[in-house]
């Protein structure tokens, strides 16, 4: 089976990424690990399924990419308010959160046979 192998990459990054932000949140009740570790534990299995999807779908391929855009913008923003102590930029996190729902859709749009932009 050909995979796209950066979107089985994002699935393993998330995966961990997910395990570690568990990790921090289960030492510190302070912060947004709490939040981060679930979506990106929910994320990292998606984007194993995409990895075989992606490959016969433009839609879907399309799809992954605006989530991790999506990830990156809302999760990053998360990410910099625990360090930094400030936002990654205004509205980082609403734009994050938007890329994502939007992905999510183009992503469900692959069932639709009108929709699908075969490769």
């Amino acid at each position: 089976m050909d995979i796209n192998r950066i979107f089985a990459g994002f699935g393993g990054l998330f995966g961990a990424a997910g395990i570690a932000a568990y990790a921090a949140a289960a030492h510190s009740a302070e912060g947004h690990m709490a939040t981060i570790a679930p979506i990106l534990f929910i994320h990292a299995p998606a984007f194993l399924a995409l990895s075989a999807l992606a490959r016969i779908s433009r839609a879907a391929y399309f799809g992954g990419w605006v989530l991790v855009l999506g990830l990156l913008f809302f999760i990053g923003d998360l990410v910099s308010r625990d360090i930094a102590g400030d936002r990654l930029f205004a509205f980082a996190a609403p734009l994050g959160g938007s890329l994502l729902i939007l992905g999510w859709v183009i992503v469900a749009a692959t069932a639709l046979r009108g929709l699908d932009f075969k490769r």
